[in-house]
């Protein structure tokens, strides 16, 4: 490697990195800064001549970027929400981009000369998921009510699946395999079979891998081997089923999904690094990935010379308006109509406001999948680079418009959480008031025997602190036993007070399965009780 490939390496990211903090700094949203970031650097770029481009390659997005952001997401997330919007997930994931990629597709087909339909699809497949990234990074920063969050989520972790599947058979009809090769009923069967195989293969993988490691965490006790172990798990999830030609992202999903929802089953000190460690590789690979994207442009115009450009502009702004109206067009009918037909799903699911679908309908930002797949396009597909170009302009199209105009949209349509807020500030207190009852009892037992002193009054508290002091020694040489074989005041009050902690987790995660309280709730209020653990542990 030359000075010159080394000093890109570390500049991308260390530029990233500021522009990133300027922006957390003046409160900006951050991917869209990043993503202007990139475009001004390639845009300087194309005039200064032997300045050095920076290629966005599809097996790193798709083999390095894409798992654990995947996996992280599907950490964090909540599966017990998840379930209670499955209906509405399951048709922006699949129905959506199955009807945005048929319609960008048949636009595509229609206006652009001799470009074979297959071809036209495969873009529309490549454009059709939206990355939520963005989006819900807006959305918590506006505080938009949890449902909607998690509805863009459960979107974002699941479309790719969809879209790549599609895409997959998309490519593979026009290299004159498979649907090129039969008529259109056994074209449908072909494409049919490859989504299913995809993705009930990839369900099957990540549910049969999520036990496995659900296993091997359950038995590690040291957090720098169980986190390292847990940074391996989406690398090892999606190849595992890309080996076999299945679903990747699904399995990856899967495993997050199952091991998130466990997660209060390791011990503590797992838990605070996990935290940690998530949310540093996380706001690294978002804000790379990001600059990334604008980066492209010198490529992309590259190889649209000898095109003449107000066509080409043309066949943009016609890609560009389908793939934002198709979004709208579905979510308006995709939900009320269910509701309209079936009584069970309105009596099953909260009232829909106008206002909440109206942000679901413009939160159709594009991201660094779309075009990483658009590079994956083999030598030789047709109209590569054209196609390449409208899908560099869709996603920056909508990373600007949609995501410029998101925080306007919901400030106008006063759209905010603060009934939730409320509600979670009243069920964590009383979670807080049932987990210290709990613990309390714990307590109780345990000193209910007489053979434990528990040291109440204050005289006793301040000789305690200095025989604490002065046992330190011992305490570190005999693992909290005192010179006469005793049990010190310090240990006996971290093995009573880490009883307690067990206590209040116990009723906490009880409270949670009983939906009594949010995941949301039991990951702040159990983030306390780990860091109070923390402050207990010894070297």
């Amino acid at each position: 490697m030359d000075i010159s490939t080394a000093l890109q390496l570390v500049l991308l990211p260390a530029g990233a990195v500021a522009v990133a903090g300027l922006s957390r700094w003046r409160g900006w949203p951050v991917p869209l800064m990043l993503v202007l970031a990139g475009l001004v650097v390639g845009l300087i770029a194309l005039r200064i001549p032997g300045m050095p481009a920076y290629h966005l390659d599809p097996e790193i997005v798709l083999l390095v970027f894409l798992p654990p952001l995947l996996y992280s997401a599907a950490l964090d997330s909540s599966y017990l929400r998840l379930r209670d919007v499955r209906r509405a997930v399951g048709l922006l994931s699949v129905g959506l981009v199955l009807f945005s990629a048929g319609v960008i597709g048949l636009v595509a087909h229609a206006l652009i000369p001799g470009l074979p339909l297959a071809a036209a699809v495969a873009l529309g497949a490549i454009v059709a998921p939206p990355d939520a990234v963005a989006a819900v990074a807006v959305a918590r920063r506006l505080g938009l009510p949890r449902r909607i969050i998690t509805i863009l989520v459960g979107e974002s972790l699941f479309n790719d699946a969809t879209a790549l599947t599609a895409y997959r058979v998309a490519v593979a009809a026009v290299a004159g395999e498979g649907m090129s090769r039969a008529g259109t009923v056994t074209q449908f069967a072909y494409a049919a079979g490859e989504f299913l195989y995809a993705a009930g293969g990839g369900l099957v993988i990540g549910f049969v891998l999520a036990q496995a490691f659900g296993w091997l965490i359950g038995r590690l006790r040291d957090p720098l081997i169980t986190n390292t172990v847990s940074l391996l798990i989406p690398f090892v999830s999606y190849l595992a089923a890309e080996a076999v030609h299945a679903s990747g992202v699904l399995s990856v999903v899967v495993v997050g999904l199952f091991l998130g929802h466990r997660m209060n089953r390791v011990n503590y000190s797992t838990r605070v690094v996990s935290y940690s460690v998530w949310k540093v590789l996380d706001f690294v690979l978002e804000i790379v990935v990001f600059v990334l994207i604008g980066l492209q442009l010198p490529l992309i115009l590259q190889g649209l010379s000898g095109q003449n450009p107000w066509r080409v502009a043309g066949y943009a702004a016609a890609v560009f308006a389908a793939a934002v109206l198709a979004r709208v067009v579905w979510v308006i009918p995709g939900t009320y109509l269910p509701r309209l037909l079936f009584r069970r799903i309105r009596e099953r699911e909260p009232a829909v406001r106008a206002s909440h679908v109206a942000v679901l309908g413009w939160a159709g930002m594009r991201g660094v999948v779309s075009l990483a797949a658009a590079f994956a396009l083999p030598p030789g597909f047709p109209d590569r680079d054209l196609l390449l170009f409208l899908t560099f302009v869709v996603v920056i199209g909508t990373l600007l418009a949609q995501g410029m105009s998101f925080p306007f949209l919901i400030r106008r349509l006063g759209v905010n959480s603060d009934h939730e807020v409320y509600k979670d500030n009243l069920t964590e207190a009383a979670a807080q008031q049932a987990a210290a009852g709990a613990a309390i009892a714990r307590l109780d037992e345990l000193t209910k025997d007489g053979v434990l002193e528990t040291h109440a009054e204050v005289v006793e508290r301040l000789r305690d602190l200095a025989e604490r002091r002065a046992m330190g020694a011992w305490e570190r040489l005999g693992g909290g036993v005192g010179p006469g074989g005793e049990e010190t005041p310090s240990a006996l009050y971290r093995r009573l007070r880490r009883a307690m902690l067990d206590a209040e987790r116990d009723v906490l995660v009880r409270m949670r399965d009983e939906r009594r309280i949010d995941d949301e709730v039991l990951r702040r209020v159990t983030r306390e009780l780990d860091y109070e653990e923390a402050t207990l542990a010894r070297d």
